[in-house]
């Protein structure tokens, strides 16, 4: 029986999908090796953008909606089906991206999102992969509660819009309208930051600016969320405000933990379970990855340390990553997690050819790896 290569590479951003680059580095080994192997094809993702995409290409099925974007206005977003789970990005609804020009902090809402999860659960989804990068929104996942049925009011009881302008005046939360769906689902939150709600370090300090906040948006906001924080760890009795990601997409995985019984987790691990990779690498002989750019910061949350990690995890399967670049400071760490790096274009060099014609690099990178090594046994 030929020797199995799991070939589970990311995207290279800008260049390829993880389907392409994989599809060139099993061309790539042919080329090298014939058909002395097995290939086994696992497209990988970090739970950010290009998330569903990548599970659409390994033969999930579309689902496409029309939701709220940030701001209100209409907007079709996709996600990805695969049995009993749903694979969403709340970036297809309430993205800084979907806005363009547009940019209205203290108004953006991430309602889109929760209609994306109400829909997903009305198909039937047991569990529920919500990767939250790329975010234009500070509204505590306010938005989302809101679409799920949660309630936000005035002192006097009138129903506020779920939007940090009207937020100001939040006296109270009613969480009994929340679609009971939820209590059945399984929630979990692709994140790969570890920011707290609040304070020097949360939601809209550190990521307010990157959605058009200025120094009083900031502080207006980090006052609404802090608000609504009060209120909620006294209706839900718990508190999560320092809760390691709690911050991140605007404290929208604060949100639905807090509300929603939802998991907060790395977004590799969470693609890696859904994808079955742990199984796929028992038994290997190697495992062939890959992403734009390998660097100090592989080994923490993206694919390649991800892979590294669970090979070793798995019986030790020696692992190559090919990067469109690889930092050189970072080879010595990569090399003691049995990680071989091999680069597209050298550090610093141009790498303008390869991000145009990257499915063609990846394969010769591939072969002129493969060509100096046997076929694995």
């Amino acid at each position: 029986m030929p020797a199995r290569v799991v070939v589970a590479p990311d995207k290279f951003k800008g260049s390829c999908t993880a389907r392409e680059a994989a599809e060139a580095i099993v061309a790539g080994l042919r080329d090298a090796w014939g058909e002395g192997f097995a290939a086994d094809v696992v497209p990988m993702a970090d739970g950010g953008d290009g998330t569903v995409a990548t599970f659409l290409e390994s033969g999930a099925t579309p689902r496409s909606v029309v939701v709220r974007d940030a701001l209100g206005a209409p907007v079709t977003a996709t996600y990805a089906r695969m049995g009993g789970t749903a694979i969403l990005e709340m970036a297809a609804a309430s993205g800084l991206a979907q806005l363009g020009t547009r940019r209205a902090p203290r108004s953006a809402s991430t309602y889109g999102t929760g209609q994306l999860i109400a829909d997903a659960m009305a198909g039937g989804a047991e569990r529920i992969v919500l990767g939250i990068g790329g975010s234009a929104t500070t509204d505590g996942g306010a938005g989302a509660l809101a679409a799920l049925g949660m309630r936000f009011l005035d002192a006097s009881g009138a129903l506020l819009e779920p939007a940090p302008a009207a937020l100001a005046a939040l006296a109270s939360v009613d969480a009994a309208g929340l679609d009971p769906r939820l209590a059945r689902v399984r929630l979990e939150i692709a994140c790969d930051v570890e920011n707290p709600l609040l304070g020097p370090a949360g939601a809209a300090a550190v990521y307010g600016p990157q959605k058009g906040a200025d120094a009083a948006d900031v502080a207006f906001l980090e006052s609404v969320l802090a608000r609504l924080a009060g209120i909620a760890v006294a209706a839900s009795g718990h508190d999560l405000r320092a809760l390691p990601g709690a911050g991140a997409a605007g404290g929208l995985g604060w949100g639905l933990a807090t509300f929603a019984g939802a998991r907060l987790a790395r977004g590799f691990d969470l693609v890696a379970m859904t994808q079955g990779l742990a199984a796929k690498l028992a038994g290997a002989a190697l495992c062939v990855t890959g992403e734009g750019r390998v660097d100090g910061q592989s080994l923490h949350g993206k694919v390649v340390g991800g892979i590294a990690a669970l090979a070793r995890a798995t019986g030790a399967v020696p692992v190559v990553a090919i990067g469109g670049s690889v930092d050189p400071r970072a080879v010595p760490e990569l090399g003691a997690w049995g990680v071989d790096c091999v680069a597209l274009v050298a550090d610093g060099a141009d790498p303008g050819p390869a991000m145009r014609a990257a499915p063609a690099f990846i394969r010769a990178a591939a072969a002129d790896w493969a060509r100096l090594r046997p076929v694995p046994a």
